[in-house]
């Protein structure tokens, strides 16, 4: 096994190992362990596997039906793992789950095409003014799901570490810095042999959740080497544009020189290297479930009207503390669900905010939220009806 592939894992395995103590105080775990692999970005998320229980214990199932739902390409093999275990214990109900990207889903789901929408994004206060339109007399609400890293993830043989901070992430997405020897990266590594290899950043295409965070952060981190506002459209001109978060990690991973900021899970399926992010505290942070999770343990919901929209610290200094983090969001409306698919789409996501289903995150390279937000999705599912 490669160095490289030595770095690659070992995120993912500190992650599970620092996850698993506190996880075996739930209940028991799946019959079959959760899948992983990449995915394309169309891809679904449609598989019968284990059983669930619900966050009290024991089986829950709603209505037999046939859910849509599509969005965010970042929790897809959460998304997978969820599917898979709730549908074995739920017979004749389908979660259909199309990774289409954070933008296209929630169109779905304003279109009224789908019963919920998976998005890394809040809905911008437009959007939720014109989910009235679906929402017979209510509107959309976000409730958090999971949380995790956006890993920088590089192609530099012969660097098997890396260290970058905030304005030098800033300028080289923005194509100011353009060397891997740039002076500014080769204060950050000095015991590093970095080459004069061009730097090939590669970013998302169409509208991305992960965009809009890794945006935001360089937006609060960096602001003034980072020119553009915070959105799930790319800003800044130059690199290369890949469609979802597979296809971004595939170009990185082929691509020498290149630098793209991905969901950890990719990153580790491909053994990219990720760089540590230097924040101004005691030493650099690498990206781990783990470390993503002392940053989300800070995160707070400032929606109004019952809406869990969090607010994130992409600032925080704490040791340990990954800045570079994000939430995945379910939408659904707070009254005017479609009556036929509301018992199971209900059902299953009260599932997955429960204590097994956000068990299952921990072996996929995702961060569960803080316990108190979790409680506070429960009852709002509960209250839904």
């Amino acid at each position: 096994m490669t160095a490289q592939r030595h770095r690659g894992l070992r995120p993912l395995a500190a992650g599970v190992v620092a996850l698993s103590g506190v996880l075996a105080l739930t209940s028991c775990g799946s019959e079959d362990p959760p899948e992983s692999g990449g995915s394309s970005a169309s891809g679904k998320a449609t598989a019968s596997g284990s059983r669930t229980a619900s966050p009290g214990g024991g089986v829950r199932c709603g209505k037999k039906a046939t859910v849509k739902a599509s969005g965010s390409t970042a929790q897809h093999n959460a998304m997978r793992s969820w599917t898979k275990s709730y549908q074995k214990a739920c017979r004749g109900t389908r979660i259909d789950y199309e990774d289409t990207g954070s933008g296209a889903g929630q169109t779905d789901f304003l279109k009224g095409r789908t019963a919920f929408a998976g998005s890394d994004a809040a809905l911008r206060p437009a959007q939720v003014a014109g989910s009235k339109k679906v929402c017979k007399d209510g509107r959309a609400v976000h409730l958090p799901m999971l949380g995790g890293p956006i890993a920088v993830g590089y192609n530099l043989p012969g660097v098997d570490k890396l260290v970058l901070d905030a304005g030098t992430l800033a300028r080289i997405f923005d194509g100011r810095i353009t060397k891997w020897n740039d002076s500014a990266i080769a204060r950050l590594n000095p015991k590093a042999d970095l080459p004069a290899t061009a730097i090939k950043t590669v970013h998302r295409s169409g509208e991305s959740g992960t965009t809009d965070n890794f945006t935001a952060y360089l937006h609060a981190a960096a602001p003034s080497a980072w020119p553009h506002p915070p959105g799930q459209r790319w800003p800044a001109e130059g690199g290369t544009a890949a469609g979802g978060s597979s296809e971004l990690a595939d170009e990185v991973e082929q691509t020498r020189g290149a630098i793209g900021y991905v969901e950890l899970a990719y990153a580790i399926q491909r053994s990219l290297p990720t760089a540590a992010i230097d924040t101004g505290a005691a030493a650099p942070v690498e990206a781990t479930v783990v470390n993503a999770s002392k940053a989300l343990a800070g995160a707070r919901t400032k929606g109004s009207q019952g809406d869990l929209v969090l607010r994130l610290d992409h600032t925080t200094k704490a040791a340990g503390a990954y800045p570079v983090a994000m939430v995945t969001y379910e939408i659904v409306c707070d009254k005017g669900n479609k009556a036929a698919t509301w018992p199971a789409t209900k059902a299953f996501l009260t599932y997955t905010a429960g204590l097994e289903g956000q068990r299952e995150l921990s072996f996929q390279g995702y961060a569960t939220l803080p316990a108190k937000i979790m409680k506070e999705v429960r009852s709002k599912l509960s209250d839904i009806s």
